[in-house]
């Protein structure tokens, strides 16, 4: 049967000061089919759905897009959303105060005249696509913000129907959700399918693009590698076009952990958030040793980043009891400068936000953890700063054409390598990893998990957070797993199966 293509780009051509980030890309989908493009951090995916949704509008790349059968020319997200295509990026683009029945109308409000509001039928309509994206539980009255990740993309995807979409592009919609939630969103994306509605998704979660997709493109350094339809879909396949190799154990292997010498521990550990009235860590009694990494699993809300931010400085002000002991030693980490003095780092769960300033400099986000190891009389000697982020930048394979590129010009896996540098710089003894891997593709998280092994191999501990269980699995020698806020169990990895973490993670 003749299949309708609803979007072709061809020869699309996109440049940045020192890198052609596309390179000549056609890309074609066929109407009313999931589509995913993959490819590494960095690979271009991005920069093709901002070309196509108007945010990079027309003249500021080369090619052409042809959609619904005509040569779209879209000077902004306005040009591309009236044509029928909406774009739901990765931060995404709700009011957290507004309620959910306004976010959905944003910007297209339904209005009686120019002037007034029509909020009865802004109700209504809100209530048909609630109900639509399955979130008929939802008081549409609350604050957006009041929800979690999951239900804030359906809301985004509500939006979306409330504008008519024919296609919905979706960057990364997963990347911070917990498995149900990722598992409801797929669901619904294959629900809308049956609607008529195209979908084009980047994911680097290649179960999920094994599971639903009709097709992919695999784009590597700019340039479409290959188009592969749903009987060549396979994950050693994607792996291999995305990365140039096979890449045969994802976790590479380490010796078996035998270490016997206690580093840290917390006795009778409490967090009380007094905002929310409740306890977020009860009763918890972890144990690290020397050169073990140790995970911490958990449903989302569970407790897992709570408890690594009250060890880290109690940045959110909690009140604490029991203790924590360092190398023998009971300590007060009331602030991060006090937990750095004791030896331990803490990389954020979101590297954008709390991880990095953005808009610095490679260089200068290294060496912050540490600014008087390249001070002196309290001034910055800055060849000094220089070489030190030229060590980890290398250590790290970095990929930058210098430690002066702006940090928000990385890719994800890239800016993560900073994150991580950042606090090896303050060479810290324990390091604690909150989603380590979160947003970025398989080639980038194999490189994490080598510095991961070659730090424990040099005697660090780590204590990693994660919301993957092939993570936990693949990588740790103990695990320690969370329900809300409580201890639930300890497994030895070898004991440990992802059947029964997850039944001591939803008591």
């Amino acid at each position: 049967m003749q299949k309708n293509k609803i979007l072709e780009m061809r020869a699309i051509t996109k440049s940045f000061p020192g890198v052609k980030a596309l390179d000549e890309v056609d890309l074609y989908v066929d109407e009313g089919e999931i589509h995913f493009i993959v490819g590494e951090n960095g690979a271009g995916k991005s920069t093709l759905m901002k070309v196509l949704s108007g945010i990079y509008p027309h003249g500021n790349y080369s090619g052409d897009i042809v959609f619904d059968g005509k040569i779209q020319h879209f000077h902004g997200i306005k040009d591309s959303v009236s044509a029928g295509i909406v774009i739901i990026n990765q931060e995404l683009a709700l009011f957290p105060d507004l309620s959910v029945y306004e976010n959905i109308f944003v910007g297209h409000e339904k209005t009686k005249s120019d002037y007034f509001m029509d909020w009865a039928q802004t109700k209504k309509l809100a209530t048909e696509y609630l109900k639509m994206v399955g979130l008929k539980k939802v008081d549409m009255y609350d604050p957006v913000g009041s929800y979690g990740v999951g239900v804030q993309q359906l809301v985004e995807i509500a939006k979306a129907l409330s504008q008519n979409v024919k296609l919905l592009i979706l960057d990364e919609p997963t990347a911070a959700l917990n498995e149900n939630d990722s598992a409801n969103l797929l669901k619904l994306i294959v629900e809308l399918k049956k609607k008529g509605i195209t979908s084009i998704m980047i994911s680097h979660k290649l179960k999920e693009v094994e599971a639903i997709a009709d097709s992919l493109t695999v784009l590597r350094d700019g340039k479409v590698i290959c188009r592969m339809d749903k009987t060549d879909i396979n994950e050693q396949e994607i792996i291999k076009h995305m990365v140039g190799r096979e890449i045969t154990d994802i976790f590479p292997k380490r010796p078996k952990f035998e270490g016997e010498e206690l580093v840290f521990e917390t006795v009778h550990y409490n967090a009380f958030d007094t905002n929310k009235n409740r306890y977020v860590v009860s009763n918890s009694n972890i144990k690290v040793k020397k050169g073990e990494v140790v995970g911490i699993a958990g449903l989302m809300g569970a407790g897992r980043t709570e408890l690594a931010l009250s060890i880290f400085g109690n940045s959110r002000n909690y009140k604490k009891s029991g203790s924590t002991v360092v190398f023998g030693k009971v300590v007060n980490l009331s602030t991060p400068t006090r937990a750095i003095r004791e030896g331990i780092a803490y990389v954020s769960e979101d590297r954008k936000r709390d991880g990095l300033i953005l808009g610095e400099d490679i260089g200068q986000n290294i060496t912050i953890s540490d600014l008087k190891k390249i001070s002196r009389a309290g001034f910055l000697n800055f060849p000094k700063q220089s070489l030190q982020a030229e060590k980890y930048v290398k250590d790290l394979n970095i990929k930058t054409p210098s430690i002066f590129q702006k940090t928000k010009n990385l890719s994800g896996g890239n800016q993560q390598k900073v994150q991580v540098a950042k606090w090896l710089f303050s060479e810290p003894r324990i390091l604690i990893l909150d989603e380590p891997t979160r947003g970025i593709d398989v080639g980038a998280k194999y490189e994490i998990y080598t510095i991961i092994n070659q730090l424990v191999a040099n005697g660090m501990s780590i204590i990693m957070i994660s919301s993957e269980l092939p993570e936990i699995m693949g990588m740790c020698d103990r695990v320690y797993v969370i329900a809300e806020g409580v201890q639930t169990a300890e497994f030895n990895i070898e004991d440990a199966t992802p059947e029964k973490i997850l039944a001591k993670a939803t008591l």
